[in-house]
């Protein structure tokens, strides 16, 4: 009886490449450290934690180094090895090194946020669900099978529910908190009908085998599977908060601790916009003519919109500087959207997913640099309204020309040359597949966004009202600020180190 089984046991038995899944591995491990170390760390030694923490994703990130000699894949079919449920290719590692990046400037800030917090944010619990979310999106961008993107996905998001709702006592905290768990919950199911739908039509779960079946799907399970796309794409869609689906941002981001609404606006983004590539890019392509014409809308609609929003921010208004980099996130995803859909129309998808990809490079470190600067203001002007910026260059001149630079970036300007390249390269993928009409709104867009950057910017120079007040900037912070202003300036000198990534290896 035991000769049958063995063949069987041994079809299940799969190797390991460890060095390929180390960074969201390391990442994971390091989370539970924290977490057990939390009951034996003493409370006035509590900062040890976010400081492994720190170095945990530093580690994480650092080992995305030995990987870049080649596409590496693991848990594969023993049948097929080319087909496999995690890849680390090249478009896997940029976007790693996009959210470990990310994860680690959001704990530098984290590390001063929780010091300013006494007491009001629980140290442990905070470093072990911020570690726990970045493992998660470390994971997604390698997920090669909807079953392991739909777990990545959830990893990402469970933690940050509940980090959004951290604080003690705080019912801006909690509202804001419930609003994302439920929209998260609904796209959740909505994506999950979507991927059940396709896995009924094509009978697998591997993307690269269903991107085949797909192909040849019975007439009668036609509607299924178109059903299953849409369903699919509305479900990411709320990831990415694209329009109509990104009534949680605002309130989200006001309620949660600065840092995590820093980790939102661009590990969140990174992690919906790749999942939303692997899904329809490689999983979907004979299903452009639904997802290409969906996305082209929904990029409109969402860049328009969040411009808008913006726009109308009140500079007196209570979290206005906030509320306007949430608005500001929301416009911007209208921009990534832009290549996914060319792709569709394109005949080099790569070539338009690389622009989303290198976009996506810029936005996170300018973006991170801009919650950077407003978690230093925000230490002494706790409502963080867009006028509490006035005259910052003359009580700190330093962060107020990098956010004054940040701000270009976002708005496309010079000296932010990286922000005026990776809008070029939107704009040229959107051209190039012949979506002319989306281009004219893009640019139509990119003027309104002018007005209330540059509104910002010059607000930070001018005379300050009253005595300038001196803004003490800790260790943590400092690095914060310096890495991203570093990163955007070094980028703006060498714009093609991000344009490289335009070759992403997805193919």
């Amino acid at each position: 009886m035991s000769s049958p089984a063995q063949p069987l046991a041994a079809s299940l038995v799969q190797s390991v490449d460890w060095l390929a899944i180390a960074p969201p591995t390391i990442t994971a491990v390091v989370a539970l450290v924290v977490l057990v170390a939390d009951l034996f760390v003493a409370e006035h030694r509590k900062a040890l934690l976010g400081w492994t923490s720190v170095a945990g994703l530093a580690a994480a990130t650092l080992m995305l180094l030995p990987l870049l000699d080649g596409d590496r894949s693991t848990f594969c079919l023993t049948g097929d090895t080319a087909v496999c449920s995690y890849t680390a290719d090249r478009f896997t590692l940029v976007i790693q090194f996009l959210v470990l990046g990310g994860a680690l400037l959001a704990a530098l800030l984290s590390v001063t946020a929780l010091k300013d917090a006494r007491k009001a944010l629980p140290e442990g619990e905070y470093w072990f669900l911020l570690l726990s979310s970045a493992a998660g999106a470390a994971l997604l961008p390698a997920s090669r099978d909807l079953a392991t993107l739909i777990v990545a996905l959830e990893v990402v998001s469970l933690p940050a529910f509940a980090l959004v709702g951290l604080k003690y006592g705080d019912r801006r905290s909690s509202e804001a908190a419930l609003k994302f768990f439920l929209s998260s919950v609904t796209a959740t199911a909505v994506s999950l009908m979507g991927i059940s739908f396709l896995y009924a039509s094509t009978g697998t779960l591997y993307l690269t085998r269903m991107a085949d079946r797909i192909q040849s799907v019975d007439g009668q399970l036609h509607t299924l599977a178109q059903t299953g796309v849409v369903l699919t794409l509305v479900g990411f869609a709320f990831k990415t908060a694209a329009v109509p689906f990104h009534f949680w941002v605002p309130d989200t981001y006001v309620g949660a601790p600065l840092p995590i609404a820093a980790y939102l606006s661009v590990i969140g983004k990174a992690v919906g916009f790749s999942g939303l590539i692997l899904v329809t890019v490689v999983a979907l392509p004979s299903y452009a003519d639904v997802w290409g014409p969906a996305l082209a809308a929904l990029a409109a609609l969402t860049m328009t919109v969040g411009n808008v929003g913006a726009l109308r921010q009140q500079a007196t208004r209570a979290y206005s500087a906030v509320r306007l980099l949430a608005w500001s996130s929301v416009g911007q995803a209208g921009y990534l959207l832009v290549p996914i859909a060319a792709a569709a129309y394109s005949g080099d998808a790569e070539k338009s997913i690389g622009s989303t990809v290198a976009y996506a490079l810029m936005y996170g470190a300018v973006n991170l640099g801009a919650f950077a600067v407003a978690a230093l203001v925000g230490r002494t002007k706790t409502l963080n309204r867009v006028a509490d910026y006035r005259g910052l260059y003359a009580s700190s001149p330093l962060s107020a020309l990098l956010l004054a630079f940040f701000l270009l970036c976002l708005a496309g300007l010079p000296p932010g040359v990286i922000g005026l390249f990776a809008k070029v390269t939107v704009f040229s993928a959107a051209v190039d597949a012949g979506l002319g009409w989306l281009a004219v709104i893009m640019a139509v867009n990119v003027v309104i966004a002018l007005f209330y950057y540059l509104q910002w910017t010059a607000l930070l120079f001018r005379a300050p009202e009253g005595e300038p007040e001196k803004h003490r900037v800790p260790a943590p912070l400092t690095a914060a600020i310096a890495l991203t202003g570093v990163l955007g300036i070094a980028l703006s000198g060498a714009p093609q180190l991000v344009l490289r990534f335009t070759d992403t290896g997805l193919f």
